[in-house]
């Protein structure tokens, strides 16, 4: 195998091994320092040994994520306030024709599942990312993870048990998540309290990341009243040339909010019975500047 067509080949997987990476950290600077780690051990490999370079590929990357994840947790660094994931953009478009999994793809990197994952052992949330968002087989994963399969099994029904329990529940119509974002767009920056209060269902929840980096609530909002009188406050705050756009990241549509041309936060809804659940905010600066240029 000749260096270009090694390096073609792994271009090729290299979304793969981002995605798997990402859904790993849940962060976008980690999972391209863990692929750019899978690439450096691929050019020093004996590819002429490698059988099967996709494997091989998915197991070093998987590896490395499991080690970095590792080094986050025993690090055990207080994050003010609550915390998200990084923001990814998921224009899977015509590389996942099939409506069923663009909907798998999707909910496996959904604010809300990965939010969860961060609670699972390196591990679990191995087996949980390759059987649950790349459908590989128990036996492979087994063979990817040096474990025996009974035990990989073990841990798949242990985290997905997990995942269930934990996660809310939410819809993923991109048509209607679209829709409602752009209401709820118009309802707060037109100071519509009244018609944001009938898209917030009256349970919703208000989560705001800003790492203690930028203004946003360092606890969790709860109840229809006071997310959106928070909404409105925010809204009227003054604004340097402000404009929006709309983006699709995490598997969802997105509103990224700018001022002066720079990213200052990205909404994103939840979605159940046609109100709106979870308002995600991102507002650390650290996670948003990758957005800068989308």
């Amino acid at each position: 195998m000749t260096a270009d067509t090694a390096t073609d080949l792994f271009e090729a997987h290299r979304p793969l091994l981002t995605g798997v990476a990402y859904r790993m950290l849940g962060r976008v600077a980690d999972a391209e320092d863990v692929v750019q780690d899978a690439w450096l051990r691929w050019s020093r490999a004996d590819r002429a040994a490698v059988r099967e370079p996709r494997a091989y590929l998915v197991r070093v990357t998987t590896r490395l994520a499991i080690d970095r994840l590792r080094q986050v947790q025993a690090r055990g660094e207080a994050y003010v306030g609550p915390w998200l994931p990084e923001p990814y953009l998921t224009e899977f478009g015509d590389a996942v024709p099939d409506a069923a999994d663009h909907a798998v793809l999707s909910d496996s990197v959904s604010l809300a599942v990965l939010v969860v994952l961060e609670s699972l052992s390196p591990l679990e949330r191995a087996v949980f990312v390759l059987r649950e968002a790349f459908g590989y087989p128990y036996a492979e994963i087994a063979a990817l993870l040096d474990r025996a399969e009974p035990a990989v099994r073990q841990l798949a029904g242990r985290a997905r048990r997990h995942v269930d329990e934990r996660r809310p529940r939410y819809e993923v119509d991109p048509v209607q998540r679209r829709e409602l974002t752009e209401r709820f767009l118009a309802a707060a920056a037109g100071g519509d309290l009244d018609g944001l209060m009938t898209l917030l269902a009256p349970d919703v929840r208000l989560v705001g990341d800003s790492g203690g980096k930028a203004k946003a609530p360092l606890r969790i909002l709860r109840t229809a009243d006071k997310v959106g009188r928070f909404l409105l406050g925010v809204a009227q705050q003054p604004w340097v040339d402000p404009s929006y756009r709309f983006l699709e990241t995490n598997g969802g549509p997105a509103l990224l909010l700018l001022s002066g041309g720079k990213p200052e936060s990205l909404v994103q809804l939840d979605i159940a019975d046609g109100r709106v659940t979870t308002v995600y905010v991102v507002r650390n600066p650290d996670k948003l500047r990758h957005l800068a240029d989308s």
